[in-house]
């Protein structure tokens, strides 16, 4: 696939770097953009020697959001196709579980592919991340933020909620209050706010701020990122597991990670006091 939309670098330790690339308009969600950056999300996923991926914005901003001329769109097709289905009682009570019993996501697919990634993943915030721009950096691992960053729950702006689970994300990040402050306002929170409420791991002046991400980056992708993506699950799981439940999953985790080339390397470097050379495998 030609990009038009975005940018997709890869450097020889392994780090892919994808760069939002449509500044007029502030980088906005969707079509194109989204096709070109969830492709390249997914030959990321797939392939053992990319080890970390790295999301930035170029321009003025990291990704605006949806593209609200978009919206328009859908709601003069909607009057012409006229109601929607009334959704069944179980549709209406748990929807969320209905979607995932027939496999299926009905959120923005980036959020998903994000979630599920298998292998470490930062946010490089270089400017305003609104909407869905806000659900793709709380999507992944890490953020780091420069002080022109602005992270923003801009959905009520337009009359919607959130539809990029946001709501279930931020609330582990930052708490219930916190995230209804952000959900309800619609006000943008900023790099250095960000960094003081635990929305980002750091804060940085903007012209240091792809140093400070390549830096964390190529030291994630010299780890054992099979073991990562392992605690990764573990602390996805965690949430909704007892204590006894989550050392049952720890245990599974461990012999997994104990079977791989990795481990074998690890201890090995440790007899041999050097540092390990991890493949990612």
């Amino acid at each position: 696939m030609a990009l038009e939309f975005i940018r997709s670098e890869t450097t020889p330790d392994g780090v892919m770097v994808i760069t939002f690339n449509d500044p007029s308009t502030r980088n906005a969600w969707g079509g194109q953009m989204a096709e070109e950056a969830e492709a390249e999300i997914d030959r990321f996923s797939a392939d053992p020697d990319l080890r970390c991926l790295v999301l930035t914005g170029e321009g003025f901003a990291f990704c605006s959001g949806a593209n609200v001329k978009g919206f328009n769109r859908n709601i003069q097709e909607r009057e012409r196709s006229g109601p929607p289905p009334e959704p069944s009682v179980w549709e209406r009570m748990d929807p969320a579980g209905y979607a995932y019993e027939h496999g299926n996501f009905s959120g923005p697919s980036i959020i998903w592919k994000l979630w599920n990634l298998q292998k470490p993943s930062i946010a490089a915030v270089n400017g305003p991340a609104y909407g869905v721009g806000d659900g793709i950096a709380i999507s992944c691992d890490f953020r780091i933020a420069s002080e022109r960053a602005a992270f923003c729950e801009a959905f009520i702006r337009n009359g919607i909620v959130s539809g990029d689970g946001s709501m279930w994300q931020l609330q582990r990040l930052i708490g219930i209050s916190n995230t209804l402050m952000m959900a309800y306002t619609g006000e943008p929170v900023s790099g250095t706010e960000a960094y003081r409420i635990g929305l980002a791991n750091k804060v940085v002046p903007h012209e240091q701020l792809m140093a400070a991400t390549m830096e964390l980056a190529t030291r994630l992708a010299h780890g054992p990122t099979v073991q990562m993506g392992l605690m990764k699950l573990m602390a996805h799981k965690a949430t909704h597991q007892t204590f006894r439940e989550h050392f049952a999953s720890n245990t599974a985790a461990s012999g997994i990670a104990r079977s791989t080339e990795d481990h074998k390397e690890g201890v090995r470097a440790f007899i041999e006091k050097r540092r390990p050379n991890f493949k990612g495998r």
